[in-house]
């Protein structure tokens, strides 16, 4: 510990958290026999505020049911979200700004930090793609959840037939990486390019080369980060989006070997859509991993999407039992 003051603050994160947890819970095992000793009094002029209390512990032994589902080994860690515009041109970009702001007020309702860290602009509307982290307690449980392609079906506002329109966009999920340790970076291995950042229709928002391209020749991911002003915190931003692509490729590798060594089939590919959002001729948003559906695509695309997450992370540790 003395010796390695990085691994001494890490453990001590470590502590805080479990520490955290273990007086929550049993604050929660007290207010839970108060109830408990209160109703058995009998008292028929506490019934209502007895019935409020009941409801109460309920709803906190669900949020910490769903918690307890968050059993991976960076589950609790912040999180990297990207967003690619697929197939469908205008559209698509637009549905990804859509998603983007899906994201970010789901993260404002769960009092998480979201921060753009990169982003590329639509010719004509929307984003081709954007990259943003997300911090806050159990970020990447969450959002792993939400890794794959989105679908969306409506009446195209940039058809002037106004006909009605596919889009797909694929989400990206990574884990924050806190210790370098977990992933090395030989930086021999990077080619770093300097450029200046560009907003809508190439228009340069800086004179100077502030934004950064990285790339990880050995594995060919690239990785830019331009809005902030300053070159050299772009080139952190870059770095821990990019131990965190590299933690997720190493992980891909070894469920892939895990499944391989099991003779399951793996995918390669992107694979189908994870879930489809239907505007036109009905309204529908539907996860086709869980079955999980909500008709009110209004509150979905303002952020609800929490029953979704929670039907994903039940199914999967169903799936593993």
């Amino acid at each position: 510990m003395w010796n390695d003051p990085e691994r001494a603050q890490e453990t001590m994160r470590q502590l805080a958290r479990v520490r955290e947890e273990v007086q929550s819970w049993g604050g929660l095992n007290r207010r839970l026999a108060e109830a408990l000793e209160l109703t058995d009094l009998g008292d028929e002029g506490l019934r209502a505020e007895m019935e409020l209390e009941a409801e109460a512990i309920r709803a906190e032994v669900e949020r910490r049911e769903l918690a307890a589902l968050l059993s991976g080994p960076y589950d609790r860690d912040n999180a990297f979200l990207s967003i690619h515009a697929g197939a469908g041109g205008t559209d698509s970009q637009d549905w990804a700004s859509m998603l983007q702001r899906m994201y970010l007020r789901w993260a404002e309702e769960r009092g998480y930090k979201a921060e753009i860290l990169d982003q590329a602009e639509g010719e004509e509307a929307g984003l081709k793609s954007v990259t943003m982290s997300v911090n806050g307690e159990n970020a990447y449980g969450y959002l792993r959840a939400e890794k794959g392609v989105h679908r969306l079906v409506r009446l195209s506002p940039f058809d002037s037939a106004h006909r009605r329109h596919t889009s797909f966009a694929l989400v990206e999920a990574y884990p924050e990486v806190e210790r370098d340790d977990e992933i090395k970076i030989n930086p021999a291995d990077l080619r770093i390019d300097t450029f200046r950042s560009a907003g809508a229709g190439g228009q340069n928002v800086q004179k100077n080369e502030t934004a950064i391209r990285i790339t990880h020749v050995p594995t060919g991911i690239v990785v830019t980060c331009q809005n902030e002003r300053s070159q050299t915190q772009n080139r952190e931003n870059a770095m821990r989006v990019l131990r965190a692509r590299l933690l997720d490729l190493r992980r891909q590798e070894q469920e892939e070997e895990r499944a391989r060594l099991k003779g399951e089939h793996v995918k390669a590919e992107w694979g189908s859509q994870i879930r489809s959002y239907v505007l036109h001729p009905y309204q529908l948003v539907k996860d086709h991993r869980t079955g999980f559906e909500s008709s009110n695509t209004t509150a979905v695309l303002n952020g609800a999407i929490d029953g979704f997450i929670e039907a994903y992370l039940r199914s999967s540790i169903a799936s593993r039992a």
